[in-house]
């Protein structure tokens, strides 16, 4: 894609509602992998030889994105250089049997338009995607958080999940099915299965006890969102940890009919802990000698 096609993307009129852009909230701190995490973004983490953020962006190329909007924060500059040219590092190995080792991320650069704001002050996922409201503009759109790194089943998981919202035109959470005990780890949901894996979504709560909690349907980091959420972002007060949580604005768009659950084909692993991230280490270490 050639620069003139590039700004063509990014500034066109989306007036059939295709999802054209993909948005990734990439400000967090990453506690739970600290000390590592202490001077590097864990989106930069590597599973085998690749950060889990390129794995998130070549899953929104497949399906069919090719804008990546990115929310960084203080500490996050890896993430842009990652997704640029390194001309003395290219200099250096080229020519060498090294120099196919960056095709993928070649590829990448060359197929996507990537897009920066910064999220000055920690206050959750809501508010990291209100952020990133310049970036989108008023159109529908993907979100991925790059830590739940996912493996379709056929297709990638997102590229499901855009089947599903161009069939119904609502918002589209991916959810899974996780043992009652887990259940306050996630935002959980509650709806009447329409077809097959499909939810109508009546009602969503963020991280319940195993008590409160309607369902054992858990929301990951897989999200289709209509542009109406920013209004309602703009205007959400503080939820469970003072937060501005994206579950409780989904659920008053679901109080409208506008949220579908899909019950994804394919694995994922939550790599923001070091059990699922050794876990999709061993996954994709096996995969590249199979």
């Amino acid at each position: 894609m050639d620069f003139k096609e590039k700004l063509k993307s990014v500034f066109s009129n989306n007036e059939k509602g295709d999802i054209k852009k993909c948005l990734f909230p990439a400000a967090g701190y990453g506690t739970r992998f600290l000390p590592a995490t202490k001077a590097m973004p864990k989106e930069m983490l590597p599973i085998v030889n690749k950060p889990l953020i390129q794995y998130g962006v070549e899953e929104a190329l497949e399906a069919g994105i090719t804008n990546m909007a990115i929310v960084t924060g203080r500490g996050k500059r890896a993430i842009e250089d990652h997704f640029d040219i390194s001309y003395e590092l290219e200099s250096q190995i080229r020519g060498t049997d090294k120099e196919s080792l960056l095709n993928d991320i070649r590829d990448v650069i060359d197929r996507c338009v990537f897009t920066y704001t910064r999220q000055i002050v920690m206050k959750g996922l809501g508010h990291a995607v209100l952020t990133g409201k310049p970036l989108i503009g008023n159109e529908p759109f993907a979100v991925i958080l790059a830590d739940d790194l996912c493996v379709g089943d056929g297709s990638g998981v997102l590229k499901q999940m855009v089947d599903v919202f161009m069939k119904y035109k609502k918002c589209v959470v991916a959810v899974q099915e996780v043992k009652r005990e887990d259940v306050s780890k996630y935002g959980v949901i509650k709806g009447e299965e329409i077809e097959n894996d499909i939810f109508k979504v009546d009602y969503m709560v963020e991280k319940p006890s195993v008590d409160e909690a309607p369902s054992n349907l858990a929301v990951i980091g897989r999200y289709i969102l209509i542009p109406e959420i920013f209004d309602i972002l703009e205007t959400l007060k503080p939820g469970k940890n003072g937060e501005i949580q994206l579950t409780d604005a989904l659920l008053e768009l679901a109080k409208q009919g506008k949220v579908l659950g899909y019950r994804f084909k394919g694995q994922r692993f939550d790599c923001g802990s070091v059990h699922g991230f050794v876990e999709a280490t061993n996954f994709f270490f096996d995969k590249m000698k199979s």
